[in-house]
């Protein structure tokens, strides 16, 4: 009979769940992930088309239907950074699950609503709930690997997977209230949750308490983080609806600016940050950030001048506009096998910024070429699409990949808080320079000759400043990332192993 020291029996359990090796071995922690994703994407898309009925059935005012909708957005990314902290201390998996159930319940609670108020709040806790657990999904998908092009291609999959819930969430919104009540389509949620539930119980293993770490949570860098990011999406929904003649989404941006300023100053003088600055910093993580502000500010501009000028200023229907939509949809949706391919193929940081620089050339042909003709508002389309599946997934893997195993759910946190805030400043910048520039209620059919040439120069200034706004972002990512290439190349091999363990 061998000793335990000669069998090894503590080998025989040393490494219970061991590194998957393909997508295969993780088909049902993939699962589970890929369900929160879709859950977050499919759930403001399938319930825009039902907010007439909502309306009518609740008595609700046109205020009332916009925080029906905005309530979720705007606690949603108010509170990823804070999550994604608190999940980095506490455990991933468990915040997740825990979100998760609480999304299973609010849902249910879908069915009892009877004013626009009760749902507004069913519809902020859900917001709780998807802070809780989306910005886990790619921590998690991360973490189930230890190769780059499995984490590519997992992060891939389950942004796939969001996307398709948010290309079919209209349509199928439309044919669920056909036949059955519109709480229905929340009411969905309930079986997403479950079997997120049963695909992260089962496939992904409890955090190690050393991929986490115990630094007391900053309460009042907190505060002052969503107090900044929830004012910072409401803006600018203030200058769309307010104009810049008034003095709310002014104010509000003066304080989310104020509050953005005292974080990062008390996070730079305090032991334990929420979110230390120097983590940030890094090459790899502010050009990853970079990118995805890029591309959200990009797309978000995109999309909203897009919409208007199909409808409103070609007169379009708006079944006819949404099939004019539909190149991005597709690329969107099939771009996914490709991207593995091209980090293969060119590099993980060409390919950032190539994905990057796509979205910065398609919006710019965009504003100087549009109104000649769909044709370039097509082509437009499937360059930012196309550059944003590539720039969002690769720019993840590096903003995750440049920070500490023990703050993975907070870097996940920070991107998805960087596309949300850019892409409200890119309707904001948008909606501003429209606003001051056309002349008459845009929102009114049958435009004059005047208001037709006065859309385009606006169509064409925005696009220009936000090309350049997201030109800036890219060239200064490529430099940081360039540092980061060239700090790897200069530091002795001794120190790159030792930096890596530490990390």
């Amino acid at each position: 009979m061998s000793t335990p020291n000669e069998t090894g029996p503590a080998l025989a359990v040393a490494d219970p769940s061991p590194v998957p090796r393909s997508l295969r071995e993780a088909w049902v922690a993939l699962a589970g992930l890929s369900a929160v994703f879709l859950f977050e994407m499919l759930d403001n898309s399938i319930l825009n088309v039902a907010l007439p009925t909502i309306g009518r059935e609740l008595r609700a005012s046109t205020i009332a239907l916009q925080w029906v909708t905005g309530a979720y957005g705007v606690v949603f990314g108010g509170l990823m950074l804070v999550f994604g902290a608190v999940a980095d201390r506490f455990g991933r998996r468990r915040i997740m699950l825990v979100g998760l159930v609480l999304l299973g319940v609010a849902s249910l609670a879908t069915a009892f609503v009877t004013n626009a108020e009760q749902l507004i709040v069913v519809r902020a806790v859900m917001g709780v709930a998807a802070a809780m657990t989306t910005p886990g999904s790619m921590a998690l998908a991360f973490r189930l690997f230890e190769e780059e092009s499995l984490r590519v291609r997992a992060i891939t999959l389950i942004s796939t997977v969001g996307l398709v819930g948010l290309a079919i969430g209209p349509t199928l919104g439309g044919f669920v209230l056909a036949i059955a009540p519109w709480q229905v389509l929340l009411l969905v949620n309930v079986p997403i949750a479950v079997l997120a539930v049963i695909g992260v119980r089962v496939g992904v293993a409890a955090d190690e308490a050393a991929d986490l770490h115990r630094d007391p949570v900053d309460v009042l860098g907190a505060v002052l983080s969503t107090a900044a990011i929830v004012l910072a999406l409401v803006a600018p929904t203030l200058f769309v609806n307010e104009g810049i003649g008034s003095w709310a989404p002014w104010t509000a941006t003066a304080v989310a600016v104020a509050g953005a300023i005292s974080f990062f100053v008390r996070e730079r003088s305090i032991r334990y940050p929420l979110l230390d600055p120097k983590l940030v910093a890094r090459p790899l993580v502010s050009s990853g950030l970079a990118y995805k502000a890029a591309a959200g500010l990009a797309t978000a501009g995109l999309g909203y001048l897009v919409t208007l000028q199909l409808q409103l200023d070609w007169g379009w229907t708006p079944a006819l506009a949404a099939i004019g939509m539909l190149p991005q949809v597709v690329v969107l949706l099939a771009a996914g096998p490709f991207i593995n391919p091209l980090v293969e193929r060119v590099g993980i940081g060409r390919a950032a910024w190539l994905g990057a620089a796509a979205v910065v050339f398609g919006l710019a042909l965009y504003s100087l070429l549009s109104r000649f003709g769909y044709v370039w508002v097509a082509i437009a389309l499937v360059l930012v699409a196309a550059g944003m599946r590539v720039a969002g997934v690769v720019a993840a893997v590096n903003v995750l990949g440049g920070l500490p195993k023990d703050r993975t759910s907070i870097g996940a946190a920070l991107t998805d808080t960087a596309t949300e805030v850019t892409s409200g400043v890119g309707i904001a910048v948008t909606g501003t320079i429209l606003a001051t520039l056309f002349t008459g209620d845009i929102a009114t059919a049958n435009w004059s000759t005047q208001q037709s040439a006065e859309f385009q120069e606006a169509a064409t200034v925005a696009g220009l400043v936000l090309t350049v706004m997201a030109a800036a972002l890219v060239g200064w990512a490529i430099l940081r990332a360039r540092n980061a290439a060239v700090g790897q190349a200069n530091t002795p091999l001794a120190d790159a192993i030792g930096e890596q363990r530490t990390a």
